[in-house]
């Protein structure tokens, strides 16, 4: 049996080396589902309560919505930070309420005091499920993620 819950994410992002139009900064809005397999908790009726999971989970990805996400080698990457810098937002803005759990690891790095979450590799949404993954496995019997975001999608089975 699973329990499935789904999360909206908007945020942008670019492609390095790539041809087209998703090499210039663009947006969208990604919808994440997230499928958790286990037994029914005979007490609950749940595998797992979906409004906890969105919520647990919500508290790490909350970092990749209205954020920028870019490859840690995009040289646009140093060019941001200064302006943030300049306009004393790069250390956060009392409207920035979007401050998630501190992710730092082999997939990505979040700087949730200005809304930019540095990634190892194109942020495609095969390469965002990795990282999502990276993310949340430790906290979940994950069985399968889908990722879509405009015209693309990617799902992966563990």
């Amino acid at each position: 049996m699973r329990s499935i819950t789904h999360l909206d994410i908007q945020y942008s992002h670019r492609f390095l080396n790539y041809e087209g139009e998703a090499q210039y900064l663009h947006g969208h809005t990604g919808h994440l589902t997230i499928e958790v397999e286990g037994g029914v908790d005979a007490r609950t009726g749940f595998v797992y309560p979906c409004n906890l999971m969105k919520r647990e989970a919500w508290n790490y990805l909350q970092n990749f919505d209205h954020a920028l996400i870019l490859q840690e080698e995009d040289p646009i990457l140093p060019h941001i930070l200064e302006v943030y810098e300049k306009q004393g937002i790069k250390n956060g803005a009392p409207t920035n309420k979007m401050i998630g759990q501190p992710i730092h690891n082999d997939f990505a790095k979040a700087y949730p005091e200005c809304r930019l979450v540095v990634v190892k590799k194109v942020a495609t949404c095969e390469n965002l499920l990795e990282v999502f993954h990276s993310i949340l496995k430790d906290k979940y019997n994950i069985k399968k993620m889908t990722f879509s975001s405009g015209d693309n999608c990617a799902s992966v089975k563990y």
